[in-house]
């Protein structure tokens, strides 16, 4: 996960609700807590451009899409493009992160190396 901030969860059913990609831009930040002047100063946007965003009068650049939904700690505007296309919302699920599967396997590591320790112990 890319995420900066803390991750707000945003459920399907509100991204589903949203019929433009401005609305899924709104939900973003409304999940956040954010208000439009926070979200220009963490995309480093001028003072309308949250505004131009949710009204279709501006297109979003990748650069600054990535950086809102870093900014709000949610995805709902890239979720509402994949449902836009077509996509199942709740069949998709979020790769493994580096960290998740260090600590995946050091998990294992730990549960393997207490069952050696437990069968050396009852022998």
């Amino acid at each position: 996960m890319n995420q900066l901030g803390f991750p707000n969860e945003v459920t399907a059913a509100e991204i589903l609700r949203e019929s433009t990609l401005g609305g899924a831009i709104a939900l973003c930040a409304k999940v956040a807590g954010l208000e439009p002047k926070q979200v220009n100063a963490a995309v480093d946007g001028d003072k309308a451009q949250f505004s131009r965003w949710i009204s279709g009068g501006e297109g979003i650049t990748w650069p600054k899409l990535v950086a809102l939904m870093d900014a709000c700690g949610n995805d709902a505007p890239l979720l509402w493009m994949l449902h836009a296309r077509g996509y199942d919302l709740h069949s998709l699920r979020r790769r493994e992160t580096e960290t998740e599967r260090l600590l995946r396997l050091k998990i294992e590591e730990v549960a393997a190396l207490r069952r050696v320790l437990m069968a050396g112990q009852g022998a």
